[in-house]
């Protein structure tokens, strides 16, 4: 088995983070090392490809596993065939306190293939998820301080 993992804090509440992380079509307007299709909803099949800035990484049709609003995202992958190459990808995100959150991404490779597939892909993969990572720290951030936290009084 083998695992990368990423962490980040944002500045933003965890349903500010879960909205950026889970809202797929909005990607291309924000994230340019991954592209989404489907729905983050448990038993739901995502389409995840590369973004322009993701370099050659291959594409992966998967399932997801747990989508718990303000908490977990989880999907699994397979490189071909089941027992090849399997991907478990996790986002968690952890309530800081004051509107503060820690976002952790991470996947965990089993399979023949998974040691041979990390050692060529590991690192890549690695930067791909530390860019993920600053971007949806970025767009949590600008909608957190974008968005009124009070309804103003009339006059």
């Amino acid at each position: 088995m083998h695992t990368l993992e990423t962490t980040i804090d944002i500045d933003a509440p965890p349903a500010v983070v879960w909205r950026v992380l889970s809202e797929f079509e909005r990607y291309p307007e924000w994230n340019e090392y991954v592209r989404i299709e489907g729905t983050p909803v448990a038993g739901a099949r995502l389409t995840v490809t590369p973004g322009p800035r993701a370099g050659r990484q291959p594409s992966a049709t998967s399932r997801v596993l747990r989508a718990e609003p303000e908490y977990e995202l989880r999907w699994r992958s397979h490189l071909l065939v089941r027992g090849l190459c399997d991907g478990e990808h996790c986002f968690t995100i952890e309530n800081l306190g004051n509107g503060r959150s820690r976002l952790t991404q991470a996947e965990r490779f089993v399979g023949l293939l998974a040691g041979p597939f990390v050692r060529r892909y590991g690192r890549q993969t690695a930067a791909t998820f530390e860019g993920v990572n600053r971007a949806i720290k970025r767009r949590a951030e600008t909608t957190a301080r974008t968005r009124p936290t009070t309804t103003p009084r009339a006059p």
